[in-house]
């Protein structure tokens, strides 16, 4: 049982930030930020979980199973994430490439404290347990000074895992792959990395989201794994007995002169290589939500509509289904798991076609982090644009990748790469 409170501010700025700042006494933090982007099939403006009453950490083996069980013992709000390895669970796959991170392939945890952010309100939601700590968290959070987010040059030499030539090499194979019918797109990434490093993850993630404003931005702490992340996208969320998937495909950068700007905008949406990359995708996905759906209530709602952020356009779709009351959450994101759009079709070529070519384990990169609520609902966004830093091993890492299909030229797809990587370098190294 829980205990609810409520607290009005004019200033969300501003408690946003002393909240976060507050949060960092506790091994478990999940925040979740829409930064005020206005979308489709949004409950909340920002949520924060805090302090682990109860969790559950594993890894891939029955990954869902055991979450099932947890989900059902709890019977509350969790939160948590699951990684791209989980990809072994539900299909017979392995992960053998480099891990500088080590995260647990699965983690979720029941918090004590819970802050929903609408509008200029707060709704906390505390366990029984510790609701007699409200008022005394409340003066602690207004406390706290704001973050000075200063230009401090960091000593951080960021490390390809992939060179220039290697990479083309790599995509040329792909595309050998393409050509001889083995599959026809694949997300294709390579990591970013720094080692004996340390970095302030709070003061990184403020400096990351300020600068790309994204509308899944994510704060996550697991004792000394941190996830910094300002993702574009939403991997899947059920809403009662609705089911939504936002893929993205198709990336143009953005201009500071208005009207080459729009003239980037309207390129995008033109380029017939980035529609059939997200069209392909689409596809992917409306198979996959077909295996828990409801017969004949799959749906496209919008296709290929491009959506404009601080660094990037992006061209994203959104597809529709219906489930069964008894159809359970943990049951449709397996059978969606790993989400196409970083994956590839057919998914499972893709998969082991990716595995064979890339140099690192993806972790939670290309994972997904979110939530369950008590009712089953759930939303999840997909782990990109990411920082990831083990505090421990002092490792410090970021990824990206580009979807590679028949018209993939490698140069082009490298500077793909790049522009998605801008942001993540520009906060590690300013």
């Amino acid at each position: 049982m829980r205990a609810t409170f409520y607290h009005t501010t004019t200033n969300i700025k501003l408690f946003k930030e002393q909240l976060l700042q507050w949060s960092q006494q506790f091994d478990d933090v999940v925040w979740l930020d829409s930064n005020n982007y206005e979308q489709n099939y949004s409950n909340y403006d920002a949520v924060l979980a805090v302090d682990a009453f109860t969790s559950i950490k594993t890894d891939y083996t029955q990954a869902f199973e055991h979450l099932k069980e947890y989900q059902a013992i709890t019977n509350d709000w969790i939160f948590g994430y699951l990684t791209y390895d989980l990809k072994n669970a539900v299909e017979n796959l392995i992960s053998q490439n480099f891990d500088g991170l080590e995260f647990p392939d699965m983690y979720f945890f029941q918090p004590k404290k819970l802050f929903f952010f609408k509008g200029n309100t707060i709704e906390m939601q505390y366990l029984k347990l510790v609701d007699d700590e409200f008022e005394e968290d409340l003066k602690a959070i207004q406390h706290y000074q704001q973050v000075q987010r200063n230009n401090v040059p960091n000593e951080i030499k960021i490390k390809l895992r992939i060179h220039k030539d290697a990479y083309f090499e790599k995509v040329n194979n792909m595309l050998a792959h393409i050509h001889r019918g083995d599959l026809y797109e694949a997300n294709f990434c390579q990591e970013f990395y720094a080692e004996n490093t340390s970095i302030n993850p709070l003061e990184t993630y403020l400096k990351l989201n300020c600068i790309s404003n994204p509308p899944f931005a994510t704060f996550l702490k697991c004792h000394d794994n941190y996830l910094l992340s300002a993702s574009p996208e939403r991997y899947l969320k059920k809403q009662e007995t609705t089911i939504i998937s936002q893929p993205i495909k198709g990336t143009a950068k953005r201009s500071s002169n208005k009207k080459e700007d729009e003239q980037l905008k309207h390129d995008l949406l033109t380029n017939t290589k980035e529609r059939s990359e997200n069209i392909m995708i689409v596809d992917l996905v409306r198979n996959d939500l077909s295996k828990t759906a409801i017969k004949g209530t799959v749906v496209v709602e919008e296709l290929c509509k491009i959506y404009t952020f601080d660094q990037v356009h992006q061209m994203i779709s959104t597809v529709t289904s219906q489930v069964e009351t008894t159809t359970h959450p943990v049951d449709i994101i397996k059978s969606t798991f790993p989400m196409g759009s970083m994956t590839g079709a057919p998914k499972i070529s893709a998969m082991k076609i990716i595995e064979a070519l890339e140099e690192t384990k993806r972790g939670l990169y290309s994972g997904a982090v979110g939530y369950f609520s008590p009712s089953g609902n759930f939303d999840f966004n997909v782990v990109i644009r990411s920082i990831l830093y083990n505090k421990t091993k002092k490792y410090v890492s970021y990824s990206v990748g580009s979807a590679i299909t028949a018209k993939s030229d490698p140069l082009t797809e490298y500077e793909e790469c790049l522009v998605k990587a801008k942001a993540m370098r520009q906060v590690l190294e300013d």
